[in-house]
């Protein structure tokens, strides 16, 4: 049994989303769902919900932003991800990101890995990545805070 769910974003999320809020020492590192939940062509809103109360969020990019970090066709960009601070320390971000593979494989078939930036400042979220399979390529980019690893998840399709 799944403790928590992934789903894409629907209106009926979005006041529990605007609420979220974080320390200053993790909102540096993140965007709140506030500041992304109008998107663009190609970009997914994905809320984890816990008994279906928004608990974290992420984006996921299919845009040409995803070649800035990859150069797989197949691939998609995770940015923005937080849980709302209420909620940490309860494993629901370590639990949203095991659910990870099975969201790709049921929404985005065509996607068989995931990349995203950690700034390498920012080592709880380096933990999480590294714990739930993402591996380090190796290849670095310089963000608005600094150095930022480049990190992928493989989707075993």
């Amino acid at each position: 049994m799944r403790t928590v769910e992934l789903h894409l974003f629907n209106d009926e999320f979005e006041d529990e989303l605007k609420s979220f809020t974080l320390p200053d020492d993790q909102e540096r590192f993140t965007a709140l769902p506030e500041k992304v939940l109008t998107v663009t062509e190609g970009q997914y809103r994905v809320v984890i919900l816990k008994h279906g109360t928004p608990v974290g969020f992420f984006l996921l990019h299919r845009t040409e932003r995803v070649q800035v970090y990859s150069n797989n066709p197949k691939s998609m960009l995770l940015t923005s991800f937080s849980i709302n601070h209420k909620h940490q320390g309860k494993g629901y971000a370590k639990m949203g990101m095991l659910e990870l593979e099975r969201f790709i494989l049921s929404n985005f078939p065509n996607c068989d890995e995931i990349v995203l930036a950690v700034n390498h400042k920012n080592l709880p979220a380096q933990q999480l990545y590294k714990h739930v399979g993402f591996i380090d390529t190796g290849r670095r980019k310089i963000g608005d805070i600094g150095e930022q690893f480049i990190m992928e998840l493989r989707i075993k399709v």
